[in-house]
């Protein structure tokens, strides 16, 4: 696109337009508090001798990702709204690129009719360079402790490129699949399914940790160092996903109009307390769970499987269906878990919550509203992109979950071939016992591996 630099327009820097750039920066600021949450959580559930490696290996993959996704990731995403006039994705990355021209350039400089909205836009490159970073975090719950980290690292540079494509094919409401019919939210897809689908691979490439499920003479058992901080970090994350509904939300005349980023019509307060009735329904059922069954691990999980069952539909849903729905959606994830310890596969966290959890979400949504409009871009009356003029189904919500977690599981095989025969993946039970903390860093823990063998 160009454009005449020499003239000002007011459109693009008025009253009603901040308040806007304000709605999206207030979900940038909720990732990020979501970021610091899901390492308390890392903080408190990994053994003490490996959580500083643990933690830094988070946060370096989580800058990896936001680096990568603001060279070039944000391009990939934006390029639904291109293809949807008439561009390609080549004019999408000439302008959204690291160097691009609307990247760089003031939003006053730029013509409303050429790109209306472009501090919008301009924000939404950090909100979504956050969640490329978040995906590279869920990842490492996965592998922690057990990858190497340079095998991490390259996986991080990759799975953001993969995931960058991705969400332009499954958020927003013109990608392929979302203007086919596709229905979700709050990108259960591609910041979910796709690192469980990776996981899926990883996990079984990787075995499971000392002590985990078998005695090591270093490891007796592992042992996980404070619940106390994984429970603060869990409601942290609470604390911080309202801010990101209001990113999931465009907003149109009359001046407090929102639609939801699939073109559904919905409200902030209904959008709002459905999230809340998600982490309510999970956290009961939750409880009775744990309580039934003495395992303290589903008080934790169920207040995220609730949520994670909910996500998908927060703009279409109505509070008493999204709290019968996530009451229901422990049970997936415990069917899950249950499954992985008998089979001792090691991995309590993104195949319950996420490759179940998720899929069941996005397929209640398919089922409960089933023919909802949405879909297309307001103010497109006809065509391909016409506004609401696609369903919420079933079939799309199957193909959706079928596409999201089939990415990750070909990335991970095709990043698995290549990792094992260059630089490795695992790191041996030998070093994991001693602690990661120990073999790179030098660092102590109050705890020795002797005295954890005892």
């Amino acid at each position: 696109m160009s454009f005449d630099i020499t003239t000002q327009f007011a459109e693009q820097v008025s009253l009603a337009s901040l308040v806007q750039n304000l709605v999206y920066a207030s979900g940038t600021v909720g990732a990020i508090f979501v970021v610091i949450g899901l390492l308390l959580i890392d903080a408190g559930g990994v053994r003490r001798r490996n959580a500083f490696n643990a933690t830094i290996e988070k946060l370096v993959g989580f800058f990896i990702g936001f680096t990568t996704y603001f060279v070039i990731g944000f391009a990939f995403w934006a390029a639904q709204y291109y293809v949807m006039v008439d561009y390609t994705l080549t004019d999408s990355i000439k302008d959204w690129w690291a160097g691009g021209i609307l990247a760089n350039e003031l939003a006053q400089n730029v013509d409303p009719a050429v790109f209306p909205g472009l501090n919008n836009f301009q924000i939404f490159i950090f909100f979504l360079a956050c969640f490329a970073g978040i995906i590279n975090v869920l990842l490492h719950f996965a592998v922690s402790e057990r990858m190497k980290s340079s095998a991490y690292y390259i996986t991080s540079c990759v799975a953001t490129l993969v995931s960058s494509v991705l969400s332009w094919w499954t958020w927003g409401s013109v990608g392929p699949l979302t203007n086919m019919g596709f229905h979700d939210f709050f990108g259960v897809g591609f910041v979910y399914l796709f690192p469980a689908g990776m996981a899926m691979v990883f996990v079984n490439k990787l075995g499971a940790r000392p002590g985990m499920f078998s005695a090591h003479s270093k490891v007796e058992e592992y042992r996980v160092p404070s619940l106390a901080l994984v429970t603060v970090g869990v409601f942290s994350v609470f604390g911080s996903l309202p801010m990101v509904i209001l990113s999931c939300l465009f907003f149109f005349d009359p001046g407090a109009h929102a639609v939801s980023v699939t073109m559904a019509d919905t409200s902030v307060g209904l959008a709002f307390n459905n999230y809340a009735a998600a982490w309510a329904g999970g956290t009961l059922m939750g409880a009775i769970l744990a309580y039934s069954k003495r395992k303290y691990s589903y008080l934790l999980l169920g207040p995220f499987a609730g949520y994670v069952s909910g996500a998908s539909g927060f703009d279409v849903y109505i509070p008493w269906q999204m709290f019968l729905v996530a009451f229901g959606s422990p049970l997936v994830a415990y069917v899950i878990y249950e499954f992985l310890q008998r089979r001792e596969i090691d991995e309590h966290k993104l195949l319950p919550l996420f490759a179940g959890v998720g899929s069941y979400g996005l397929i209640m949504t398919g089922l409960l509203h089933i023919g909802t409009p949405r879909g297309g871009y307001v103010g497109i009356t006809e065509g391909a992109y016409a506004f609401q003029h696609g369903e919420i189904g079933v079939l799309m919500q199957v193909v959706g979950i079928v596409v999201c977690l089939g990415t990750g599981i070909v990335t991970a095989f095709i990043l698995s071939f290549i990792l094992e025969r260059t630089i490795g993946m695992r790191i041996t039970d030998e070093e994991q016992a001693i602690g990661l903390d120990k073999v790179h860093w030098g660092l102590d823990s109050d705890v020795s591996p002797e005295v954890e063998a005892k």
